[in-house]
């Protein structure tokens, strides 16, 4: 299992956490979505994470991957 961690700084409140979560576990390979609203962090775990995959996910939920 794999696991990526990114940095979504303008994330703020739950319904943020929500939308990068549902986006990101559409994404094929992914198992888990851990969002840390505290830190700014994101962290996918997951077999064959495509990096590409996932930051267009964030976007979707209209926030970008610092």
């Amino acid at each position: 299992m794999r696991e990526m961690t990114y940095t979504v700084p303008d994330m703020s409140c739950g319904h943020c956490e929500r939308a990068v979560s549902l986006e990101l576990q559409a994404v094929a390979g992914v198992e888990s979505v851990a969002v840390d609203l505290n830190t700014k962090l994101v962290t996918v775990r997951g077999d064959g994470l495509n990096n590409a995959a996932l930051r267009a996910a964030i976007e979707q939920a209209g926030y970008e991957a610092a």
